[in-house]
């Protein structure tokens, strides 16, 4: 008679393969290592092996119960599949903050790991594992910096803290591409209501880390910001976000016009010299100034700061004009606060950006930045003009 097992059977019956297998080898490894240990490093001695001892092990794989342990007479030998006392073989820890990473709470962690080993893990515990992350926050935050970067990028998100009740609280950022065109996001500061002064706060750290020269200044129109930019970075140049721009005056005009309204501005950002772009922002004013008078004042005054990126090299254009790229960069990591109607505390939200961020700089440190290279020498130029 055939037995047919279900699944729970199965699984387990499959994971108890694997775990002898596990084991198996393990024990095959130290025994080839007591053998190296005795025979090649210390084939002088009069050390000899001295059976073994027994202990548990937890794996990737599950615990592993009973592995045999082998020793030798003199107690000089120490396998290298684990350190003495050591319990698990180090892929818990990893384990625990990758997936405290990707958004899980450290309740849903520690629920996780129960149902994989069998062992109670507390929020408290999970936690604590994910605090070796602070120091390493530490460390990071006051690392220095290259003293020259092409372009400054600012842009801010909220998020839920708790400080005895939840509210929202701004996430401040910083990103960099440096002389090779290579991004990189410098800082991340949190805590409170964005506002100029806390601008300026991230943007004089920057500057005492070693972040002395910047050509151009990239980020959204919040009042004050660009004031705080200018005092850490005067000879800096300030491109406000265009796409923003457009986006603002298209939800202040009628939805009849909002089409033609966005090929003539299309226009004016779309020209490849800054006389062309004026010569098409004269068109567009003339065409909507009676019907739109406060949108194409707001342009007129904005102009300057909104044309920036034609003074620069045509191809690095299409990527300086606008804080798109950042915003998704903000949006991935916005993706892995979701899962948390509300943070903790503020080490607990520095803990997951900071991992996030550490990745997205691993990424970005293999490519360069779309035109940059071809950059390179008239971005050397405009560093030697302004700084010397």
């Amino acid at each position: 008679m055939v037995s047919i097992l279900n699944d729970s059977e199965f699984t387990n019956q499959l994971e108890n393969i694997l775990k002898s297998f596990v084991k198996e080898k393990l024990e095959l490894i130290m025994k080839e290592e007591l053998h190296n240990f005795l025979n090649v490093e210390h084939p002088d001695s009069s050390n000899s092996k001295n059976g073994y001892y027994q202990r548990s092990l937890d794996t990737r794989y599950g615990k592993i119960e009973r592995l045999s342990v082998p020793r030798d007479r003199q107690g000089e030998f120490q396998t290298q599949v684990f350190a003495p006392y050591q319990r698990r073989d180090g892929w818990l820890e990893e384990a625990i903050i990758k997936m405290y990473q990707s958004g899980m709470s450290t309740r849903e962690v520690g629920k996780f790991i129960e149902r994989i080993l069998g062992t109670s893990y507390s929020a408290t515990t999970i936690s604590n594992i994910t605090a070796v992350a602070l120091e390493d926050i530490r460390a990071w935050q006051q690392r220095p910096l290259a003293s020259r970067y092409s372009v400054l990028y600012l842009d801010g998100m909220y998020i839920k803290l708790r400080r005895d009740t939840v509210a929202s609280e701004v996430v401040y950022f910083a990103v960099g591409v440096n002389e090779e065109g290579y991004r990189e996001l410098l800082g991340f500061y949190v805590g409170g209501q964005e506002n100029a002064l806390g601008w300026q706060e991230m943007l004089q750290d920057l500057y005492q880390r070693g972040l002395k020269e910047v050509l151009l200044g990239v980020f959204d129109g919040l009042p004050g910001l660009e004031e705080a930019f200018k005092s850490i970075y005067p000879k800096a140049d300030v491109q406000r976000c265009v796409v923003h721009k457009v986006r603002n005056t298209l939800n202040r005009v009628r939805k009849t016009d909002r089409e033609r309204v966005a090929e003539d501005l299309k226009a004016v950002y779309r020209s490849f010299t800054h006389s062309q772009a004026e010569a098409q922002f004269d068109v567009f004013r003339e065409k909507w100034q009676a019907k739109y008078p406060r949108e194409v004042s707001s342009w007129e005054q904005d102009l300057p700061v909104l044309l920036t990126f034609l003074k620069y090299p045509s191809s690095i254009r299409s990527v300086i004009y606008t804080t798109n790229w950042i915003e998704r960069t903000i949006k991935e990591i916005r993706k892995r606060l979701r899962p948390m109607n509300s943070l903790p505390d503020v080490k607990a939200a520095e803990k997951i950006v900071y991992l996030t961020v550490q990745h997205l700089n691993d990424t970005w440190s293999e490519r360069k930045l779309r035109g940059f290279a071809s950059a390179y020498s008239a971005l050397q130029e405009m560093f030697t003009e302004r700084y010397g």
